[in-house]
């Protein structure tokens, strides 16, 4: 069975946003996204992998076997638009992309080019719909810290 890249890294958030992002405003708003994404999961920023900034976690198991631990949130500062890990298929969710504003959608992540073309409050509510997902159908780090 393949090996997932997305695990735990040790490596430094600061140092990879400082050496990885090469656009001010990207910067900017990443270090906003930590802020936000850290108060939200009530967890410390690590990297998962070589590019995605996670916040706590959580492990998983497929139908098909394959298992392994994901951050909880996250978000990667990609060159073309930020991906955020904040989404999961739920009705209130599907109901606040229709706020959220400027996006797209991938399988299982939304991509937005900045944060001021979105709706942090909206973005907010995505986060915690997904923490409360997660929270109710995985083993997770958000069990001990959630608060709804």
């Amino acid at each position: 069975m393949a090996k997932t890249k997305t695990t735990y890294t040790g490596e430094n958030v600061t140092d990879f946003i400082n050496s990885y992002v090469d656009n001010e405003q990207k910067k900017a708003d990443s270090f906003r996204l930590i802020e936000l994404m850290q108060e939200w999961s009530s967890a410390e920023p690590k990297m998962w992998g070589p590019t995605i900034i996670g916040f706590g976690n959580y492990h998983y198991k497929y139908a098909s076997g394959h298992e392994g631990n994901a951050p909880v949130l996250g978000f990667s500062p990609r060159r073309a638009a930020f991906s955020l890990y904040v989404y999961s298929d739920t009705e209130r969710s599907k109901l606040l992309l229709a706020e959220l504003g400027k996006f797209k959608m991938g399988k299982a992540c939304i991509y937005v080019k900045r944060l001021s073309d979105i709706n942090i409050t909206a973005l907010q509510e995505l986060s915690r719909e997904s923490i409360n997902y997660i929270n109710e159908h995985h083993e997770c780090s958000c069990r001990k810290k959630q608060t709804n």
